[in-house]
């Protein structure tokens, strides 16, 4: 029998039930389930090519048809998930977003949940102070630093650009900054021609004498620079731009500096952070991602603007449709970024920190330093290795010695991951195959840490 669409409160506490056994399952196995696995997932996907049904199915046989559906992809959440930039997945966020998919509220206007609201506002707050910005600091949660770094530009375009100088407006960014930047420049109306790359120095860091350089040679040629994007911990190395040199360069030509924070902005947390990303909290705006180095699930991203107004003038709008819900005392979440409709993000990192306090954070993301550099200890004694850069945060890029060539760099890893109790990603630096370890999910432990250099390690002697 097909289930309403308003079950009663015994069917309610049913179907909860279920999924929560289905979940708690999961999430206990994680640490046992392999880092990555596609075996026959082609025929899985086949199955799921269907027509949408007319009726309703129990919900046990829909969780059964998931379940395998869920195991054949990368264990993102796991311990061994060190590819890319790992997404953690705390799991009081995901109860947050129980509650907050549950009881449904609009907080796209502030006058439909103010407390809501308020709490979303809080949780923004929180974030502003822990990068050091001042009270009259603005900002919104977002789906991630995509969206950050687009609703950044669009700031700094109305900011620092009337509209009969958007056609030579130019933005700088080094090959190392994230390609999001230069994808989210295009969607702002600025086309590639007016993205300038800053080469980098020998730690793959943005160098502000070049910056200066281009600034003044597109002064000379007529255009309007108007903004430079610094990374605050690249996906390739974990390279920290040197922010107080940028914003030197900066300040003297009028650029707005937008800090690209969004996997290295939280290590600001522990207890060396603010060493490591001096003169982050004078940026004028900083794009970080929550479901970076605060756990959260994928599809929680910040934007902060030091002065909050910009953020506002950027992108406030009205319609008469919304004159009922106009609150004339501050903006809403509309007035503040693109979106109208929206999600009520808020819960998921306003009750994470709640339930276990700053602290938990702070000593994890300290482990998570630790951890790296005690890899990379181990494999810069190994000569067999060839590291790029000390890690200046959680990433260590690699590669056997420069006499081997990209077909055995790429054999490693495949042999590496093959072994499913780590999952590693690789990259292309200088023109060479390079790979990568990233640590941040808070399961990540030394235990897991001594597989990955144990892996690499009999790999690499097994390739002779």
């Amino acid at each position: 029998m097909p289930h309403p669409l308003e079950p009663d409160r015994d069917t309610l506490v049913a179907l909860t039930d279920a999924v929560s056994r289905f979940v708690i399952d999961h999430v206990a196995s994680l640490s046992e389930q392999p880092s990555n696995d596609s075996d026959g997932v082609e025929f899985l996907k086949a199955g799921f090519k269907e027509k949408a049904p007319e009726g309703g199915r129990p919900l046990a046989e829909i969780l059964e048809r998931l379940s395998p559906a869920v195991a054949k992809s990368f264990n993102t959440a796991g311990p061994g998930y060190l590819a890319f930039i790992p997404g953690g997945g705390i799991y009081a966020s995901a109860l947050a977003d129980f509650i907050a998919c549950a009881v449904n509220r609009y907080v796209g206007v502030r006058v439909a949940a103010p407390a809501l609201v308020q709490i979303e506002e809080t949780a923004v707050r929180w974030m502003a102070d822990l990068m050091g910005y001042p009270a009259s600091a603005g900002g919104i949660l977002t789906s991630g630093g995509s969206l950050s770094n687009l609703s950044a530009i669009v700031t700094a375009r109305a900011a620092r650009l009337h509209e009969d100088e958007l056609p030579r407006g130019i933005l700088y960014v080094s090959n190392e900054t994230h390609r999001c930047v230069a994808k989210a420049a295009r969607i702002a109306g600025f086309p590639a021609r007016n993205v300038r790359e800053v080469p980098v120095d020998a730690r793959w860091r943005m160098r502000p004498d070049a910056l200066e350089t281009e600034i003044r040679a597109d002064h000379a040629r007529g255009l309007k620079p108007f903004l430079v994007v610094p990374s605050v911990g690249t996906t390739n190395t974990g390279a920290i731009d040197p922010l107080p040199e940028i914003l030197d360069v900066a300040r003297r030509h009028g650029l707005w500096v937008h800090g690209d924070a969004a996997y290295g902005g939280f290590f600001r947390l522990a207890k060396d952070g603010p060493r490591l990303m001096p003169g982050l909290e004078q940026c004028d705006s900083i794009t970080l991602d929550p479901h970076k180095g605060l756990f959260l699930p994928y599809g929680t991203g910040c934007l902060l603007v030091r002065g909050g107004a910009a953020l506002l003038r950027a992108h406030a709008d009205s319609a008469h449709y919304l004159q009922d819900v106009v609150d004339d005392s501050a903006p809403g979440f509309n007035d503040l970024s693109p979106e109208l409709s929206r999600d009520f993000r808020g819960l998921r990192l306003w009750l994470p920190i709640q339930l276990h306090g700053l602290q938990a954070f702070r000593d994890s993301l300290q482990e998570k330093l630790e951890l790296t550099r005690w890899a990379y200890g181990e494999l810069s004694r190994d000569q067999r290795f060839e590291i790029l850069d000390e890690p200046q945060l959680s990433v260590i890029a690699f590669r056997l010695k420069e006499r081997e060539g990209d077909a055995k760099n790429e054999e490693l890893l495949r042999r590496v991951n093959a072994r499913r109790r780590v999952f590693l990603s690789s990259t292309r630096m200088g023109g060479r195959y390079v790979l990568r370890i990233c640590v941040l999910s808070f399961r990540t432990h030394a235990d897991r840490m001594k597989d990955a250099v144990d892996a690499l390690r009999e790999e690499a002697a097994a390739l002779g």
